[in-house]
C-alpha cells in the first residue's frame, strides 16, 4: 500500500487522495468553499471534520456522550461544544443559523422515526447544505466503548435518500466486503483490502452496491 501511495502521489496527487482516502476527500469537497460554518451533530471523539476545520470560520461539535466530547475538545477538532441529545438541536440551534450541516455515522444509531425527525430538524438549521453519511441499509453494529448508543438501531437505504431530496455518493468499495465497524470480512486481509480500493471508483457513483453513503441536499434558499 505504501508503494502504491507513492506512485499515487507521483503520477497524480488528487487521484491518489481520492482513491485513498476516498471518504474526507469527497467530504471536504463539499464543504470547503461553500461554506463557512458548520455544525457537526453527533460530533464523537474523532470527526472527519478534523480534516478540514481550521479552514472554516465557525465549527460546532454537539454529542450526547461526554467522553467522547472531552477528547475531540482535547484534539482542538471543533471550535465550541455542545453536551445535548441530538434531537435537542431544534431547541439549542436557530433557523438557518449554520451553512452546513452534518450527521456522519449518526442517524444509523437512531430508530427510523427518530432518524427522520432529526434529519427535517437539520434542514430547519442549514442555509446551504445538509450532508448525511450512513452504511447502504442496516449493518449490524453491538454497543462498545461503554456507550450505548453505538448500536445500530435503523438502515438506509440509496433510494430512500434520494426521495428526500439527496444526492447520493457510494462510499468504500463494494458492500459485500466489509462487516461491522468497517471492518474487511476476509482473510487474508491484505489482499481483500486492495480488491476493496480497486472497487471505490465503480462504487461511487453506484451507491446500492457500495458499503457506505454520502448523502447531501442542497437547500434552496
Amino acid at each position: 500500500m505504501r508503494v502504491l501511495k507513492s506512485l499515487l502521489n507521483a503520477v497524480n496527487p488528487e487521484l491518489s487522495r481520492h482513491l485513498l482516502q476516498q471518504y474526507f476527500f469527497l467530504l471536504e469537497r463539499e464543504v470547503v468553499g461553500e461554506c463557512d460554518t458548520l455544525l457537526d451533530v453527533g460530533c464523537g471523539r474523532d470527526s472527519p471534520v478534523r480534516h478540514f476545520s481550521r479552514r472554516l470560520t465557525k465549527v460546532v461539535g454537539v454529542d450526547r456522550h461526554v467522553p467522547y466530547l472531552e477528547e475531540s475538545r482535547a484534539a482542538g477538532i471543533h471550535h465550541e461544544y455542545r453536551q445535548a441529545d441530538v434531537l435537542e438541536i431544534g431547541d439549542a440551534f436557530a433557523p438557518k443559523s449554520f451553512d452546513c450541516v452534518v450527521a456522519l455515522d449518526l442517524i444509523e444509531h437512531l430508530p427510523k422515526d427518530d432518524g427522520l425527525r432529526l434529519i427535517a430538524l437539520m434542514e430547519r438549521i442549514a442555509r446551504k447544505k445538509v450532508i448525511i453519511f450512513t452504511p447502504n441499509g442496516f449493518l449490524e453494529q453491538r454497543a462498545y466503548d461503554d456507550n450505548s448508543l453505538q448500536e445500530h438501531l435503523s438502515g438506509w437505504e440509496p433510494a430512500e435518500m434520494r426521495a428526500l431530496g439527496y444526492r447520493v455518493t457510494g462510499v468504500n468499495g463494494w458492500r459485500p466486503l466489509r462487516g461491522e465497524r468497517g471492518m474487511i470480512r476476509h482473510r487474508p486481509e491484505w489482499i481483500w483490502r486492495k480488491v476493496a480500493l480497486a472497487t471505490l471508483l465503480a462504487t461511487e457513483p453506484r451507491p446500492e452496491h457500495a458499503f457506505q453513503m454520502l448523502c447531501v441536499k442542497e437547500l434552496t434558499r
